[in-house]
């Protein structure tokens, strides 16, 4: 297995992500520019630049005609995919930390930071037909969450009834979007550490929080029972979900303020194949000289994705024997 090595930004890597046919890659980055390449051979199709800031969360919609970016400049944009033109903005009073467009994508989810004059909050925007949205500084739905600490990560649940939002603090919370109320909080281990990204499966059936706290655990996505816990000896940022074996891989590492300090070997920037069964540890991927911030499947299973602190990406397209064990 092969990797297709990834060079079109000049800072951290921030998200990897397939469109739902998975013949399109989307890359962020801290150098404020989200690319676009080929999935099959890693040719650059494009850049969306116009982020003044950090892009920190990227979203596509069902049809891949919408691109949706959350940067350090208090700015959510909507991206045109085909022509790269902005099609409308959405602004904060502090960093926006994570989006995503509804089922459907009549609306979309944006999370902004705490700062001296804003608490963690949670919007909901209406979108227009065009994916325009109807205005740029009122949300239908406001989700204040002042106790969670800043909102890593966050899903659209079931039908748009609710949202699910992962926290600085280790908490997993379900807000119900037309109440704006807290329906439950989940929150894993003795001491928890902040979750980092939630991801689901291709079925939806379940989602899978990568924690500070060394653990990937896989809820279901009705009653969010934890179903699967996976043990890892470094820190995680981000965890996928295979959606045709039964694997999951993590990506993480030691923090990026101390890899200086470190060698490879002891910084843990693999990426780790883990049983979704049994939950052992099977292999892992190495390459990347930082830690690892995002790692997804494509929607075939065929290949992974991977984005790490050193600005590369990593495009690996498993070999025929990856498909053909009878082990795993």
């Amino acid at each position: 297995m092969r990797p297709i090595l990834l060079k079109g930004h000049t800072r951290p890597l921030t998200q990897v992500m397939f469109n739902r046919d998975g013949d399109l890659l989307f890359t962020s980055s801290k150098d404020s520019t989200v690319c676009v390449w080929y999935s099959d051979n890693g040719e650059r199709l494009g850049t969306y630049e116009g982020h003044e800031g950090a892009i920190w969360d990227i979203d596509v919609n069902f049809d891949t005609k919408l691109l949706l970016t959350a940067a350090s400049d208090r700015m959510a944009k909507v991206w045109d995919v085909q022509t790269g033109k902005e099609i409308g903005s959405m602004m904060h009073k502090a960093v926006v930390r994570t989006v995503a467009f509804s089922t459907g994508d009549e609306m979309c989810l944006t999370a902004q930071d705490t700062s001296f004059s804003s608490i963690p909050t949670i919007f909901v925007w209406k979108l227009d037909k065009d994916g325009k949205p109807v205005s740029s500084t009122d949300p239908i739905t406001s989700l204040v969450s002042a106790d969670t600490g800043k909102i890593n990560s966050a899903l659209w649940g079931h039908m748009n009834h609710t949202i699910i939002a992962g926290a600085d603090d280790g908490s997993i919370t379900i807000w119900d979007v037309e109440t704006g109320k807290e329906l439950d909080v989940i929150v894993e281990g003795d001491h928890p550490k902040a979750i980092r990204s939630l991801q689901y499966s291709k079925d939806r059936t379940m989602f899978i929080a990568a924690s500070s706290d060394r653990h990937a655990r896989i809820y279901d996505a009705r009653s969010f029972e934890l179903i699967k816990e996976f043990a890892s000896n470094r820190p995680l940022n981000s965890a996928a979900i295979s959606p045709v074996m039964n694997h999951v891989i993590v990506g993480g590492g030691q923090d990026a303020m101390d890899v200086t300090t470190t060698s490879t070997k002891v910084g843990h920037f693999e990426v780790d194949f883990h049983h979704l069964v049994y939950e052992h540890r099977m292999g892992s991927v190495k390459g990347h000289f930082g830690p690892v911030h995002s790692v997804a499947f494509s929607p075939d299973g065929k290949s992974f994705a991977s984005g790490s602190e050193d600005g590369y990406i990593r495009l690996h397209h498993f070999d025929k024997s990856y498909f053909n064990t009878k082990n795993f």
